[in-house]
């Protein structure tokens, strides 16, 4: 008899690359192709929530793009353990996008042991970028621009 949870996880990179390609063909519906450092991005997904898309760095093969949920509602404070925030990566020459930073940690590997003190999961950087289409999926459905700052 097989215990769950057993069987060694071992990341596929070609599904993390499908899934950063994916994530960058998203990414590239919501940010113009010239965007400037500094330009930013806020869309309304739901009465009470939004995602702000920050501009932090553009060069010649790729552009840093911090990303924050942000809740709107009046007189409630939300702890920054559940307000997700990332930095991501776009490769223009590879055409993938790559979470970078997720909650302030850095460095995310493709492989976690488990169970570790930190409680990340085995495929803790796949779940992240999984997480990042999400988000983009749902700007994109139900996302309304709400403001463009330069």
């Amino acid at each position: 008899m097989t215990k769950f949870g057993t069987k060694p996880y071992h990341p596929s990179l070609a599904q993390l690359m499908r899934l950063c390609a994916q994530n960058y063909a998203l990414l590239s519906r919501l940010i113009v192709k010239n965007e400037k450092k500094g330009h930013s991005l806020v869309f309304n997904v739901a009465t009470n929530l939004t995602l702000t898309l920050d501009i932090k760095e553009v060069t010649k093969y790729t552009t840093l793009v911090h990303l924050e949920q942000v809740a709107n509602a009046q007189n409630v404070a939300i702890p920054t353990m559940i307000t997700p925030t990332m930095e991501v990566r776009l490769y223009h020459d590879a055409r993938v996008a790559e979470v970078i930073s997720s909650q302030g940690v850095r460095q995310i590997k493709p492989k976690y042991p488990y169970p570790n003190k930190e409680m990340k999961l085995p495929d803790e950087k796949m779940q992240i970028n999984q997480f990042l289409k999400e988000w983009l999926n749902m700007c994109i459905e139900q996302g309304r621009i709400s403001e463009s700052v330069v």
